[in-house]
């Protein structure tokens, strides 16, 4: 055997080696009772080093419906620290979360009638506050802001968009002026703290597809509009993200076809001046074909032949048309610029044959969403791209679209992860490079005899140091053998990324002799 060859192979089997020994490992597990009679819906928020918060909300319908609130406080180690209940009233019904450092807002609706109430917790001693109004019509709503004593709500009302303030102090409300016109859209609404604004993004439906963002003061004057131009590229969403006291972040997805379409992402700097302005610097754009690890949800020859379409586009001097949906989550700050994650999904939709005259037809409905892959970006505090990755995504369907894929960092290395039918499903990559390809933990109970019959509605979020934090609702029994009713249960697990715990199937592998291939 040549050295060559041997070395290949020493190469190979160090490969597969490292590959093999790492796993997520439960750290601590937490079980809530549920009841099977109620109504009853737990939401987890993480509140980093300080913990996390579960909240437990059931219907009482013999009190006309009233949803009942639960707030139990937990620390890391998943003891309880503070436990408040809590009801906004008859009828009253909870519609949007929105959280703010050490402060938790809930607003609440009361059906038929323009009566709300905001209720505001503080999460580190569970004190709870409530401010109570009226809105002067009915209002669709869609986003909503709390900052400093000031809640902003954001909607449609005969389909044009409205945005209102609600002081806490004199409950009095009023409409920012500007947005009530047609073919406009609101694509997001952002507070401002360092400088005392509220930015509202919005999109115009008209040609050219024209992306503003529209700055108030607390006391809802318009201090400016800043317009970006849909003529080449037009900006789907925007995100902002202030890296300094003058400058801040606008990043997003553009399409340059005025559809909901994504083509790439884009970032641009913005510089506040002493005058008061916000100066744009020259978007970049970058196309999905720029990025070196985008496609590689694809298998290799689906790469190539798409690869190869877009190449002949642009030697006739065209674009390639993608079709790709994004998700685009929150930038997130790191030490030398920042990370952006974004996942693409498409809808699902179903249909069903409706009796119609001597015939019938056939009507579709959305069922939900389907993943395919995300990607992560990194780039330097100046906006300029530094990497990119890829996680492929398998059959990963949801029925409302949110954030599916979270991200840890341990060092120089990030853990990808999401939750599935009972799976946590990773990968570890570090900048361009895949370090570990993606791999499944399966979510244990309390002993290693219980046997987990079903899991349902789970989440898996990012909580601190490198730890994520699964949740969601299970069936267990007791014994893989019993014929005993299972428990049912809500359940919290800490988990961390372990480098030196092998996986199950290496453990399984070695344990009988043979190789994890």
């Amino acid at each position: 055997m040549s050295v060559r060859y041997l070395t290949g192979w020493i190469l190979l089997l160090c490969f597969a080696l490292t590959t093999a020994q790492a796993q997520l490992t439960q750290a601590l597990r937490l079980e809530l009772p549920t009841h099977p009679n109620e109504i009853e819906t737990y939401d987890v928020l993480p509140l980093g080093e300080r913990g996390l918060l579960v909240t437990n909300r059931r219907v009482d319908n013999s009190a006309y419906a009233t949803t009942l609130f639960d707030f139990l406080c937990y620390d890391p180690a998943l003891k309880s620290v503070w436990h408040r209940p809590f009801s906004a009233g008859r009828g009253f019904i909870p519609q949007i979360l929105f959280q703010d450092e050490n402060l938790l807002y809930w607003l609440f609706q009361q059906p038929d009638t323009q009566r709300f109430v905001v209720m505001r917790l503080h999460t580190d001693d569970g004190l709870i506050e409530t401010f109570d109004g009226e809105f002067p019509s009915s209002l669709d709503l869609q986003q909503f802001r709390v900052m400093g004593n000031v809640a902003y709500f954001g909607g449609y009302f005969h389909n044009r968009p409205v945005v209102m303030q609600f002081s806490f102090f004199n409950r009095i409300i009023k409409v920012l002026p500007g947005l009530y016109v047609n073919n406009l859209e609101i694509s997001g609404m952002e507070t401002d703290k360092a400088h005392n604004e509220v930015h509202v993004l919005v999109h115009s439906l008209k040609r050219h597809c024209q992306f503003s963002i529209r700055t108030y003061s607390p006391d809802g004057k318009p201090l400016r509009t800043i317009d970006f131009d849909g003529a080449e590229h037009s900006l789907i969403s925007g995100k902002l993200l202030p890296i300094s006291a003058d400058e801040s972040l606008l990043m997003g997805n553009y399409s340059t076809d005025c559809t909901p379409y994504s083509q790439g992402i884009y970032v641009t700097r913005i510089r506040h001046t002493e005058g008061g302005k916000l100066v744009p610097e020259a978007i970049q754009y970058i196309a999905f074909s720029d990025l070196k690890n985008f496609f590689n949800y694809l298998k290799p020859k689906q790469q190539e032949r798409l690869m190869s379409r877009v190449g002949k586009r642009r030697e006739q001097g065209r674009e390639y048309r993608f079709h790709y949906r994004l998700l685009v989550h929150a930038p997130m700050p790191t030490a030398t610029g920042l990370t952006l994650v974004a996942e693409v999904y498409y809808p699902q939709y179903r249909g069903t044959n409706m009796p119609y005259g001597n015939g019938g037809m056939m009507r579709q409905y959305l069922e939900g969403f389907r993943y395919t892959h995300a990607f992560v970006c990194g780039f330097d505090q100046s906006g300029k791209l530094l990497w990119d990755n890829c996680l492929p995504i398998k059959e990963l369907t949801n029925s409302r679209l949110t954030e599916m894929v979270h991200l840890a960092q341990q060092g120089d290395t990030l853990v990808l992860a999401y939750s599935q039918k009972g799976e946590i499903n990773t990968q570890v990559i570090q900048r361009s490079t895949v370090l570990k390809t993606p791999d499944a933990y399966k979510m244990q109970g309390n002993t290693p005899d219980e046997k987990i019959i079903d899991s349902e509605l789970e989440t898996l979020t990012t909580w601190y140091d490198g730890y994520f934090l699964a949740s969601g609702y299970q069936s267990i029994r007791a014994d893989k053998n019993s014929a005993a009713p299972p428990r049912e249960v809500f359940y919290l697990s800490k988990l961390m990324y372990d480098p030196n715990k092998p996986t199950e199937k290496a453990a399984a592998s070695r344990k009988n002799g043979g190789s994890d291939r």
